[in-house]
């Protein structure tokens, strides 16, 4: 009997701690095996199930992460070879070019017509930082006028350092940071947090758009989890700080922006039985706190401009010339072909001739609003009637807003489709089977809706090789069906039916793509049949997101 009390004891240590909120992951996570148990990626990770090698793993991973970058890094660039305007590297290289020559106040003003900055402050900061460095190493690599489209072994592992360096100093601790919240959220395991951690940082379309094609995506996304991880941990100022620095560093990052707006008010205030209790509980001083956090931010992002303009008219005409360069509204609902609501659409309803640009411009603020506020609203509600609230709830909510926005927004670019794919992929840390096989395949849709533009780029290696390489370690090549990660299990008949339908017309897509020209008449047919399949998966995607959002 002796030999049994403490058994007794911990039982009943359990009983009383289940007075403490506990979210419904949490209680589901002790008794579900870890789903990436089988899969290849396991066995290569296996060497670090022993407690005293664990220590090693984050090193091997960043190693690993920053020579898979290097590898890609390897191939072409966007615009390589195509004068005279190049491509979104010539851009980079350019911003580097101006900002480390000519005064704050005509970073925005020159040269509109050759690549003009228009990108938020922290992006020119940015870019001055490296082009003094730039400089420093070999002047001709950012000479005013005379290094455009210089293009030269030198310049490219210059720019390509600069992007592994932003990665590991912003973009892998960022990673690493919410990983580790979300694990001790969630009681994960610690192999299971490593196989999650090398997968997002495996993540394919960030790695060929950032490594290959060629941006710092990676510093607005590193900014964006930090602020995720401080409003995990209920830190709505520091959260709220980051937040900022991810919109000045790119506009993109607004797409979060109406689910953290929601997210943090409803932690203004304290749930209560009686919704008149909840009410008077609101924290005023909270909301001055987030309030000044943010417009101390901002100013603190523009105050260069503001010190160097001679009167407060200067001033303002200078912040207005920045706000016009990150919202470009004169070029029109979209640009490239892009897997969204309007430029799928467009192939029946020629938007642009039926309606004025002032039209399209209400018209995408509506549909975006529409899809966008259900989830932040349903998150809202369950913050507020909830004491506890599961982090799962809060990347739903994340990556539902950011995909509506993605889908319904005014000029959206292919590439965007970074900014909602983030946090989905951060679902990977849930331990239910048929989630993870869904976040991998909206993986595998978003990396198929970048081809055409990495075949642009001349990245179709780089594409095919990670693409395969990601598949292969979640055991998508093995015939063993419990061992198979892209295929769910339990999800509705429907969903099946529509992954296994969009897999097969990507491999369809690409047999035609490679053995088939496109008609004369229709030079851009397999680009629209791209995007149409993308379309219709994103937007798939989107509902079972509002779908988890509602039950969870």
């Amino acid at each position: 009997m002796k030999k049994h009390s403490p058994k007794k004891k911990r039982a009943v240590s359990n009983k009383h701690n289940s007075a403490v909120p506990v979210t419904p992951s949490n209680t589901s996570a002790k008794t579900v095996a870890n789903p990436f148990l089988k899969s290849p990626l396991y066995d290569l990770l296996r060497v670090f199930e022993r407690a005293p090698d664990q220590w090693a793993a984050r090193y091997i991973l960043i190693l690993t992460a920053v020579m898979l970058r290097s590898a890609v890094g390897l191939g072409p660039y966007s615009g390589q070879g195509e004068k005279p305007i190049n491509g979104d590297f010539e851009a980079q290289r350019h911003w580097m070019e101006i900002t480390s020559h000519l005064p704050v106040d005509q970073w925005y003003f020159y040269d509109l017509q050759y690549w003009g900055l228009d990108y938020p402050p922290l992006t020119a900061y940015h870019s001055w930082i490296f082009g003094k460095i730039g400089g420093f190493i070999n002047s001709d690599w950012f000479e005013l006028v005379k290094s455009r489209g210089i293009e030269n072994s030198g310049i490219k592992t210059f720019m390509r350092f600069s992007s592994l360096i932003s990665d590991l100093l912003i973009y892998i601790p960022a990673v690493l940071h919410l990983t580790s919240i979300l694990s001790r959220h969630l009681k994960l395991g610690r192999m299971h947090q490593i196989v999650v951690l090398t997968l997002i940082l495996s993540q394919p379309p960030l790695i060929l758009i950032d490594h290959g094609h060629f941006q710092y995506n990676s510093v607005m996304l590193g900014f964006f989890l930090l602020s995720v991880a401080e409003l995990l941990n209920g830190s709505l100022v520091f959260a709220s700080i980051w937040f900022m620095s991810s919109v000045l560093f790119k506009q993109m990052a607004l797409y979060y922006s109406p689910f953290i707006f929601f997210i943090i008010l409803a932690r203004l205030f304290t749930p209560s039985t009686t919704i008149p209790k909840t009410l008077t509980s609101f924290k005023f001083g909270n909301l001055l706190a987030v309030g000044l956090s943010v417009f101390l931010t901002t100013v603190a992002s523009v105050s260069p401009f503001i010190l160097t303009s001679s009167t407060w008219t200067d001033a303002c005409v200078l912040l207005k010339q920045i706000l016009v360069r990150m919202f470009p509204f004169e070029r029109g609902l979209f640009e490239d072909k892009v897997a969204n609501f309007w430029c799928t659409t467009n192939l029946v309803v020629k938007y642009n001739k039926l309606f004025t640009n002032s039209q399209l411009k209400t018209a995408s603020l509506v549909l975006t609003l529409t899809f966008a506020l259900p989830p932040c609203l349903l998150c809202f509600k369950k913050q507020l009637i909830q004491k506890s609230t599961s982090p799962a709830l809060v990347l739903y909510g994340f990556s539902a807003c950011a995909w509506a926005f993605y889908l319904f927004s005014f000029q959206v670019h292919e590439k965007t489709v970074l900014v909602p794919l983030i946090p989905s992929t951060f679902l990977l840390v849930t331990k239910d089977r048929d989630t993870i096989s869904i976040i991998h395949w909206i993986n595998n849709i978003s990396t198929f809706s970048l081809f055409p533009l990495l075949k642009k780029d001349g990245l179709v290696l780089q594409y095919g090789v990670t693409s395969l390489l990601i598949n292969w370690l979640i055991g998508g090549f093995t015939l063993k069906r419990k061992n198979n990660l892209l295929w769910p299990h339990n999800s509705s008949i429907c969903l099946k039916l529509i992954i296994g339908l969009s897999y097969l017309a990507i491999i369809v897509f690409h047999i035609i793509d490679y053995s088939i020209p496109a008609p004369v008449r229709y030079p851009d047919l397999w680009v629209i049949a791209n995007t149409t399949i993308s379309f219709g998966c994103f937007g798939t995607f989107y509902l079972w997101l509002l779908h988890k959002v509602y039950y969870l």
